[in-house]
């Protein structure tokens, strides 16, 4: 599958990466984490750690899926609002779901702080605003929620919002504890880190064929070599899509715009992370080299030629998005625009676990506008499916939950 067209920014952020080879011979294991984006690049960190002989394979170089398109937003608030998701799968499965991603945040400020490489984590507040007033009652009980199971979140009317911004906007959510990071730097920082604990590192090698029987998994690789383990994690993102349809998933298309870098940012409080409430929705953040990175503007999922055909009138949708916040930033120039594979699921939880016809294989489909977030969650839970033999909150995020109703939800920033 072609993930993402365009020109990428982050890559070009790393001037010298590490090369690793292509599986030339048959090996065994203990896991083998299936993709080598920052979803299996946190996985195998955790796995790693627990002392289990893990290898990593990927069929690209590391981080050149979607990951290098990911635009770095590490936020507790969700596509789905605290509101819906209570309403959805009640409070406790609710309320744990946000519980996690917030501290999600402080799990990759931690690995961060474990890469030779400075992957540019930044804890930065979010200001999420109301598009139009008939969103405002929705904001209003979206923010009585967060507030009455204690996440820091401050209130602002037009009048808050327009002394703090450039912008003039009906209602706001402005909430504490979020970050961005670079999350091309943190995959390539912490497969570095894991392979200089043990971590075996396999790029360019695509599996093909996958067999299971009792107590072990063999996977065969381009060139006819096998790989032998005890199980299996399919960390491949939108990809997972064409090995195993989930109903739950949904595959559309993004786009995403960085600007040259800026001197200023007037009437950007604290350079936060900025959100809305439209669906489907737009976002912007800063750069820890002082770009701005505004994306949005979702399709159904349309092919490659599809897509490159789309994207200079959707960097011009973004740049006139951007000037109209912050039109003192009139005459910036575009340095890089891309558009990309995402996905989100109907009821806007991700998919974690095993699934029907891979008992010893495990999936982390960590689709949404926060998918670096669960990838924290994936790397705990699938460390304990294979250590402990399960986890408390796999019935949350279990391809086979049964939600009280169902909710469509679109996606969203990452």
């Amino acid at each position: 599958m072609d993930l993402k067209s365009g020109s990428l920014l982050w890559v070009d952020t790393v001037t010298k990466e590490n090369s690793y080879p292509r599986v030339t011979e048959d090996i065994t294991c203990d896991v083998v984490v299936v993709g080598g984006g920052v979803s299996g690049a946190i996985i195998s960190r955790e796995l790693v750690r627990a002392g289990i002989d893990t290898v990593v394979v990927d069929k690209r170089k590391i981080g050149h899926g979607s990951t290098s398109a990911n635009t770095g937003l590490l936020q507790f608030s969700n596509d789905k609002t605290l509101t819906s998701c209570i309403e959805t799968y009640g409070e406790h499965n609710g309320l744990r779901y946000y519980q996690l991603c917030l501290a999600g945040i402080d799990k990759v400020e931690a690995l961060a702080q474990e890469c030779k490489i400075d992957p540019d984590f930044i804890k930065r507040d979010s200001l999420y605003f109301a598009t139009s007033e008939q969103d405002l009652s929705l904001l209003q009980k979206e923010y009585k929620t967060l507030k009455k199971y204690g996440f820091k979140v401050d209130y602002m009317n037009r009048n808050d919002v327009e002394q703090s911004f450039s912008f003039s906007k009906p209602g706001a959510i402005y909430a504490k504890g979020d970050a961005e990071v670079n999350p091309f730097k943190l995959t390539v920082g912490l497969i570095e880190a894991s392979a200089n604990e043990g971590l075996r590192v396999f790029e360019n090698t695509e599996v093909v064929d996958h067999s299971e029987r009792e107590g072990e998994v063999t996977l065969l690789v381009k060139g006819d070599y096998t790989i032998r383990t005890k199980f299996v994690v399919y960390a491949t993102g939108y990809e997972a899509q064409q090995m195993k349809r989930n109903q739950n998933a949904v595959l559309e298309t993004s786009f995403a715009m960085a600007t040259e870098p800026v001197t200023h940012f007037p009437g950007w409080k604290d350079r936060c992370l900025i959100w809305e409430t439209a669906r489907p929705y737009l976002y912007a953040r800063t750069t820890a080299d002082n770009r701005i990175i505004i994306g949005g503007l979702d399709e159904p999922y349309i092919k490659k030629d599809q897509r490159e055909r789309h994207l200079q009138s959707k960097r011009d949708q973004l740049l006139q998005s951007l000037l109209s916040l912050f039109p003192d930033l009139e005459g910036v120039n575009v340095d890089y625009y891309w558009g990309a594979v995402f996905g989100s699921t109907h009821d806007g939880f991700p998919i974690i676990g095993p699934q029907p016809e891979f008992p010893r294989s495990f999936f982390a489909l960590n689709y949404g506008g926060n998918g670096t977030m669960y990838c924290t969650i994936a790397a705990e839970m699938i460390r304990d499916f294979i250590v402990k033999g399960g986890h408390p909150d796999a019935p949350i995020f279990s391809n086979f939950r049964l939600p009280k109703k169902s909710n469509k939800i679109n996606n969203g920033n990452a």
